[in-house]
């Protein structure tokens, strides 16, 4: 199964947050899924941490690390993902999210998240 977590299911995950449900948990670190992280989570982790909102326990150098030796895939942006953006209603002000769902819906992924906002849109969720 192919998978695309939200942003704060990563930091969660990296973290070791108990708000992240041992089932998600589970799923996560089974090397039989695919589990993708957006460019645009990577990119709102940076902007967070460069303006002091967010801290993690490892640096953005070790982060990629992090993603390598747990198997995560970076998905990039397409202009396929920008398409379904555009027509996104906007159930959901954030733009690192709205990208999210708009890159879920193109590939046919499942969002992993517990923002109740993505239940708004046509998109799988778990």
């Amino acid at each position: 199964m192919k998978y695309l977590i939200d942003t704060h299911i990563l930091i969660w995950f990296i973290e070791g947050n108990k708000q992240l449900a041992e089932k998600a948990r589970v799923l996560i670190a089974n090397p039989t899924n695919d589990i993708y992280v957006s460019q645009a989570s990577l990119w709102e982790i940076t902007i967070k941490i460069s303006i002091g909102k967010l801290s993690l326990s490892i640096s953005i150098g070790e982060l990629e690390l992090f993603l390598v030796t747990h198997q995560f895939q970076i998905l990039e942006t397409k202009f396929s993902h920008y398409e379904i953006l555009q027509y996104l209603p906007f159930h959901h002000q954030d733009p690192f999210d709205r990208l999210i769902i708009a890159q879920a819906k193109a590939e046919d992924y499942v969002v992993i998240t517990q923002d109740e906002r993505f239940k708004l849109y046509d998109v799988k969720l778990y």
